[in-house]
């Protein structure tokens, strides 16, 4: 082989050099947890006569067993309901925040935008545990300076971590925390968008309000779906924020959402069969719901290029 023809081997081969790191490290910590997740959740513990003694207890197939009980379980539904409710309040909240607060950064009239800046994306730099210990402690009646407030004007005390007013308080964590990371992608799409087209608005008479409604909103929707479908994500996945109120109060229990179900069964009672079945029914469910939404946005997008 000659030096010229090895030399072209070599280039070809050095893309997939680069790619192998990255493909193992795919295949070990992402692809087989979730081929092993996919086949624990056809499996189930057959027990034999007492239980007792050895060969007693043994893995079995199951079938669709585990997806059948997953589906008709109570706490799972109510789960899901629950987190339902706290995302119709956290989603529209956070993106209409981050919204506005990057066409005001965005703004000539804007002082001190580089602080501005980092002040809003800070929270989104605490850990989310970090995050919810705070406030859970600012919810506590005994010892949160709100309440001592409130009390000294005479005022009515709220207890935010019972009933309704729960929603609140979870749904105040999480905006408080992702509203920075949305408003710096919807705040660098903002800057991308040529100065000559506010200009020629300008020119038009067009006031700083019409300059935002009919020529930053529709520019930045490619940034707007984004964050909608990441927000959607975590919003399934919601886990550290009640989970960590939960000692601070008898409203949370241990399957608030479906993600504390699957916790709870995995580790709590040991059911590690039925623990992926259901990670492996919110898995789809959320590749469903994103897929669906992109789809549609897509959609949309197409329609009106072709207005």
């Amino acid at each position: 082989m000659t030096s010229a023809r090895r030399k072209s081997y070599g280039v070809k081969g050095a893309p997939y050099a680069f790619l192998i790191p990255a493909t193992v490290l795919f295949a070990l910590f992402f692809a087989l947890p979730i081929g092993y997740a996919v086949w624990l959740s056809f499996r189930k513990v057959h027990v034999s006569g007492l239980g007792l003694g050895k060969g007693a207890r043994s893995d079995v197939w199951a079938g669709l067993e585990n997806y059948t009980d997953a589906l008709t379980d109570s706490e799972l539904l109510d789960g899901a309901l629950r987190v339902l409710g706290y995302g119709c309040i956290v989603v529209p909240v956070m993106l209409g925040l981050a919204l506005l607060f990057a066409l005001m950064l965005d703004s000539d009239k804007v002082r001190f935008t580089p602080f501005t800046r980092l002040a809003i994306f800070l929270p989104y730099a605490i850990p989310g545990v970090v995050a919810a210990l705070l406030w859970g402690f600012l919810y506590l009646p005994d010892v949160s300076p709100f309440y001592y407030v409130l009390e000294k004007l005479g005022l009515p005390q709220p207890d935010l971590l019972d009933g309704g007013p729960l929603y609140l308080a979870l749904s105040n964590i999480a905006v408080w925390g992702g509203t920075g990371f949305n408003m710096i992608v919807i705040y660098t799409s903002l800057r991308s968008i040529p100065a000559e087209v506010y200009e020629a608005a300008r020119l038009d008479g067009a006031t700083p309000t019409q300059i935002a409604l009919r020529i930053k909103i529709p520019m930045v929707a490619p940034s707007l779906v984004l964050t909608f479908f990441f927000s959607i994500i975590a919003t399934l996945q919601v886990f550290n924020e009640p989970t960590t109120l939960k000692p601070l109060t008898n409203s949370v229990s241990t399957t608030w959402s479906p993600l504390m179900k699957v916790y709870r069964d995995a580790f709590g009672t040991g059911d590690i069969y039925a623990a992926a079945a259901q990670a492996v029914i919110i898995a789809l469910a959320t590749l469903l719901l994103s897929f669906g939404f992109l789809r549609a946005a897509n959609r949309r997008q197409k329609q009106e290029a072709a207005r």
